[in-house]
């Protein structure tokens, strides 16, 4: 919910931004910039935190004392290192 309103909010400053620059209000550019910034920021998220997995990892992956509640999905979530290359994945319980 929050992540539509993030986004709606910064389609409505990048429209009125347009439509101030098309005007002629030179200040309106910095709610292009703005509301550009908030949305990008908002839809690339997912690619910097990686997906859900279901299923522990392979051998060698040892079960973090980390464990939170999934905003999306609800469940619960279980942190696991593979302490060689300090990765981590996020797995369902």
């Amino acid at each position: 919910m929050l992540r539509s309103a993030l986004i709606a909010v910064g389609a409505l400053c990048v429209v009125c931004g347009l439509a101030g620059l098309a005007t002629g209000t030179l200040a309106a550019g910095w709610a292009v910039f703005w509301g550009a910034i908030l949305l990008l920021g908002t839809v690339l998220e997912r690619v910097r935190y990686k997906q859900l997995e279901n299923g522990r990892p392979g051998p060698g992956w040892i079960a973090t004392s980390e464990r939170f509640i999934d905003d999306e999905t609800g469940k619960p979530v279980r942190v696991w290192l593979e302490p060689a290359t300090g990765e981590r994945r996020y797995v369902t319980e």
